[in-house]
């Protein structure tokens, strides 16, 4: 079954104690549609400003993934973002950002993605994510993601939003500016009152908690050895997560579980290496074996 998912496309510079690189491929609907494609066809829906470079439009070449829906602005620029994680491995420091064309319209959705059953909706303007949602017809599964910003700047549209859709993600410092509750587990039935049916927390390398109106989840990380840049681990997550979902026709308990499973694997690929260098390194099968792992390792 087809996942839409929109969000930003960026180049990045990031700086890690391993080092620093520039002109990476980056952006939270692109290291969601490359994670997701290992688990189900994606497409893909963004926009990025003339400037954007010839490798960006190749990146999903022999993946699943339909770009047709990727704009390339004429006049426009192409969002960048500049973080360091020199003094937290956790925490990325935002050195720069230049909005550009994600200040701009949002990229029209293809007449022929319109059915999509499928829908994530990566960080953006709770508004536009809205306007993305109002333009589906009758999607299955509708999943967001938000950010401080938007829960700061944009409150009550972004509750707009929350009544609209099925689950959220959100780090765990979002969860509790978003609710106010320190506690994590608390904050996520605050956030259940809001209208999501479920409630993803990501807590970087402690892993994550779900809540849902009848239990409570919690998974650690993957054991990674070695942590070289931990840009786009939130959003490969979630495209692990949702590329699972969309393959499974159901929101059981027992799906959700293992579709967190599967969405913190393909994450500790992201990590392993700079921009998308550790996703391309995966395949299925060493996905699949690494779950197996995974799940193993939590069996006493």
């Amino acid at each position: 079954m087809s996942l839409l998912v929109t969000g930003s496309i960026a180049i990045d510079t990031v700086e890690t104690p391993f080092g620093k690189r520039e002109q990476l491929i980056g952006g939270s609907a692109i290291y969601f549609s490359y994670a997701a494609s290992f688990f189900t066809p994606v497409r893909l829906v963004g926009v990025v400003g003339e400037d954007c470079p010839s490798a960006l439009l190749k990146v999903f070449e022999g993946r699943e993934v339909d770009a047709s829906g990727l704009e390339v602005r004429p006049g426009s620029k192409t969002f960048r973002w500049h973080g360091s994680y020199v003094k937290s491995m956790n925490d990325a420091v935002t050195v720069a950002v230049d909005l550009n064309v994600l200040a701009e319209r949002t990229a029209p959705i293809p007449p022929a993605f319109k059915d999509s059953k499928y829908v994530f909706l990566a960080n953006t303007h709770p508004r536009l994510q809205q306007q993305t949602l109002a333009a589906l017809a009758h999607p299955r599964l509708a999943v967001a993601d938000t950010m401080n910003f938007w829960i700061e700047s944009e409150h009550a549209e972004l509750l707009n939003l929350l009544k609209q859709i099925d689950g959220l993600v959100l780090n765990d410092g979002e969860a509790r500016l978003l609710t106010q509750k320190q506690n994590l587990i608390s904050a996520a039935r605050e956030v259940l009152k809001l209208g999501p049916k479920f409630v993803v927390i990501k807590k970087g390398e402690h892993g994550c908690l779900m809540v849902t109106g009848q239990e409570v989840f919690v998974l650690p990380a993957f054991p990674a050895e070695q942590v070289i840049d931990p840009t786009g681990a939130g959003d490969s997550f979630a495209g692990g997560m949702m590329g699972y979902l969309a393959t499974q026709g159901t929101l059981s308990s027992s799906s959700l579980k293992r579709a967190l499973a599967f969405g913190t694997v393909v994450a500790s690929f992201t990590i392993a290496d700079f921009s998308l260098d550790g996703l391309k390194t995966a395949t299925r099968q060493a996905i699949d074996q690494r779950w197996h792992e995974f799940k193993q390792s939590m069996s006493f």
